[in-house]
């Protein structure tokens, strides 16, 4: 399975969640952001790759849907809900993503 990591940045939650799960041998992991200025930046070929997107925020699926309208993503976006407070690899950071997204990917 291919998960996609969004944020707006791409320096601090989405790369936390990219770290944390590339280990991973069941799912292909990679992270990207939303805004001109992210470390990588989000496009139509990553979110037709991915197979779930995971959203930090509902204005991050917000932007996808405004943005990339010549196809929808709806169905394959998760909204994690977690505020840009976190540094990079913070350990409640880390702790929150591992509960919520463990819980969505072993329900599939």
């Amino acid at each position: 399975m291919n998960i996609l990591f969004v944020c707006s940045r791409n320096k601090w939650r989405s790369k936390t969640a990219e770290s944390i799960f590339k280990s991973s041998q069941k799912h292909d992991v990679k992270s990207a952001g939303t805004s001109k200025t992210a470390r990588i930046k989000l496009t139509e070929t990553l979110l037709i790759w991915a197979d779930i997107i995971f959203v930090m925020e509902e204005k991050h699926q917000q932007i996808i849907e405004k943005n990339f309208t010549q196809r929808s993503f709806s169905e394959k976006i998760v909204v994690l809900d977690i505020a840009d407070e976190y540094q990079y690899m913070d350990e409640e950071l880390v702790f929150i993503l591992k509960l919520s997204v463990s819980n969505v990917v072993e329900n599939l």
